[in-house]
């Protein structure tokens, strides 16, 4: 994995913030017992990477969006992550409010 690949370190911070070991997250997410922690640890370190459906299910149980694990700046994992929470028609508001601001600011 190439060394700016930003999903490990943001894997290993929402599995921190959870605070569950890599055995149980990589159990939670459906991988086999006897392998989920060394399994997570790679992932973590940046050795392997996920498959989507994988990382699908970590985001699930780690209770983020999947494009968090993706984001190179905090303050956009941030405001993903808020956005994620709110419901679609917030989510709406707020992407007309910013549209209408950019076309202001041209």
């Amino acid at each position: 994995m190439q060394s700016n690949n930003p999903l490990p370190q943001r894997l290993r911070q929402a599995r921190e913030e959870s605070g569950i070991s890599q055995k149980e997250l990589g159990i939670r997410a459906g991988l086999e017992p006897s392998s989920a922690s060394s399994r997570m640890n790679h992932y973590e370190k940046g050795r392997h990477m996920p498959d989507y459906e994988t990382l699908e299910r970590l985001a699930k149980e780690l209770d983020k969006p999947v494009a968090y694990f993706f984001c190179e700046k905090e303050s956009v994992a941030k405001l993903l992550c808020i956005l994620d929470k709110l419901p679609e028609a917030e989510r709406q508001e707020l992407l007309t409010t910013y549209e209408q601001l950019l076309q202001t600011k041209e």
